[in-house]
């Protein structure tokens, strides 16, 4: 494909934090449609601070869903990076991309 065509492709262009954050528990709720799915799945796999926030909703629904206590650090991350979000920036250092991602 050219690319032309990849720019034009919803389904090729790239995610940032932001975005991500806005979708991210629809996305893991499996509320997205499918090109959405795709695009934070490979913004994920390439983010470091955005999988960590993935993995912690996801141990937060799980606490929850057995009634239990969701993990103190899980939380406190969480509350952490909505409160970056409000603050009208990217989460704190930038994208979170790996070095060399």
């Amino acid at each position: 494909m050219s690319a032309w065509l990849r720019r034009r492709d919803p389904a090729q262009r790239r995610m940032n934090c932001m975005q991500v954050a806005r979708v991210l528990q629809a996305y893991l709720d499996g509320e997205s449609d499918e090109v959405t799915a795709r695009r934070v799945a490979a913004h994920l796999e390439d983010c470091r601070r955005c999988g960590l926030q993935a993995r912690t909703y996801r141990e937060i629904k799980e606490a929850l869903a057995r009634r239990e206590r969701p993990d103190e650090d899980a939380v406190a991350r969480l509350r952490g990076f909505g409160e970056s979000l409000l603050r009208g920036g990217a989460p704190e250092g930038g994208e979170g991309r790996a070095p060399g991602a």
